[in-house]
């Protein structure tokens, strides 16, 4: 909104809290024992080898893909292609996105684009479809429903990487049983899933998973582990009776002891510059915010954060602001880019997990102004000891730019390097300033 009419946000035009914001100085966390697949086109083809018996000439084996913010996940997508057709079988794949793309296939073939996975990228077609059958009902009524193109296939592999919920917490959380149960069940089924509440989620998810690993067309999955760095730890293969059983949970707890979190416990404000679905499925990860705001969940006991900015939406969301109502404030300019239409599915979607993430934080008229807006209101009188911090994106905690109290803290912090020198954190037009390197 730089310029034309803002409608009923004309009102904030000219509205600057008071104050000046201190400089900045980057740091980063350093990390010891950071495991790293150096290679993972071949550690997915390895893992792949205990399914080569389940391989018939002429499968049709249908691949999943579709969760945002992996790493590698072409090239073991692209692993996972080349083995199934070296092994005699006619590979493809589905977008496994739930409601995503505006619950549309076309729009979820142009997510999984944003993605990198294309025919070309991967090797082989993509088929989408919005379309399901149900497989069958759990205990309560639900049905549960899977992707029409998935079921007609002969075969079907997973993909995807294991790491915490953002919603809850359980035995199974976000991996290989949710993107069976939701990314699978298309809009439909993923609406059926989150309507008995995100605290029945998780049983849910198992339960469904378990039932569509009942019909025997599930081969297994690629289970995908990332370090703090956000790059491959480790691909693994999880057979059909693993997935969302005790394989994966066992995968589940090694990915949360390789996750990033902020260094810091204690926070008056965090500035977030960019959120995104290819970031988090909540835009900005809440176990990196220390924020849940689903209702029946608790709360995070750390970190705790007064105040949070986010201050653009990454392309690869192609509009899908879910999970803004995590910020307190942002920039009048992060309107332009929000498609409420997609943003509100995926909210409906999510059921309760929409209800308060979906509000739209205080709206001020660019960077500047909303960080100071955070500022004031984050409850901290004396400004020399803002504890402000500044990340890139939820997926990045281990670099950030600090506030003087908080380079005091790093500088006596075996666990913190300083690696720069002193800036402005937004520049004479208001706009945040770029990180320098």
């Amino acid at each position: 909104m730089s310029g034309g009419v803002w409608g009923p946000f004309e009102a904030i035009r000219g509205l600057r809290p008071a104050g000046v914001l201190p400089q900045v100085t980057p740091i980063r966390r350093l990390l010891n024992d950071v495991s790293t697949e150096p290679d993972p086109y071949s550690a997915a083809q390895a893992a792949l080898a205990p399914l080569a018996a389940a391989i018939r000439p002429g499968d049709r084996i249908a691949v999943t893909a579709g969760s945002r913010g992996i790493h590698d996940l072409v090239p073991v997508v692209r692993a996972a292609i080349d083995w199934l057709r070296a092994a005699g079988a006619d590979p493809f794949v589905v977008p496994a996105m739930g409601s995503h793309g505006g619950a549309t296939a076309d729009g979820q073939r142009e997510m999984l684009a944003g993605l990198g996975v294309t025919p070309d990228s991967i090797g082989c077609p993509i088929e989408a479809t919005m379309e399901t059958v149900v497989l069958g009902n759990l205990s309560d009524g639900t049905p549960v429903h899977h992707d029409a193109v998935a079921a007609k296939a002969d075969g079907v592999l997973l993909v995807n990487r294991v790491k915490p919920h953002t919603d809850f917490h359980g035995p199974v959380e976000s991996g290989l049983g949710k993107i069976l149960a939701i990314g699978l069940g298309n809009h439909q089924g993923a609406a059926a899933l989150h309507a008995g509440g995100i605290p029945a989620l998780g049983g849910a998810i198992e339960a469904a998973a378990k039932l569509v690993v009942a019909s025997g067309k599930i081969l297994g999955g690629l289970a995908i582990l990332e370090n703090a760095h956000e790059q491959t730890a480790a691909v693994e293969l999880v057979l059909a009776d693993g997935i969302a059983s005790t394989a994966e949970n066992a995968l589940l707890l090694r990915a949360a002891g390789l996750m990033a979190r902020l260094p810091f416990d204690d926070l008056d404000v965090l500035v977030v510059d960019e959120m995104g679905k290819d970031k988090s499925g909540t835009g900005m990860d809440t176990n990196v915010l220390g924020r849940c705001w689903v209702h029946g969940i608790p709360e995070f006991e750390s970190p705790s954060i007064a105040a949070v900015t986010v201050h653009r939406l990454s392309n690869a969301s192609h509009g899908n602001a879910s999970g803004l109502g995590l910020a307190d404030v942002i920039p009048a300019s992060l309107l332009e880019q929000i498609d409420l239409q997609a943003s509100y599915v995926n909210a409906l979607t999510s059921g309760a997990g929409g209800a308060r993430r979906s509000r739209l934080p205080m709206v001020l008229e660019d960077d500047a102004a909303a960080i100071l807006g955070a500022v004031t209101m984050s409850g901290r009188r004396d400004w020399s000891e803002l504890r402000l911090a500044r990340i890139r994106d939820t997926l990045s905690p281990n670099e950030l730019l600090v506030s003087p109290a908080l380079l005091d803290e790093a500088a006596e912090r075996f666990d913190l390097e300083i690696t720069g020198s002193a800036r402005e954190l937004t520049d004479a037009t208001g706009t945040l300033t770029g990180w320098g390197d």
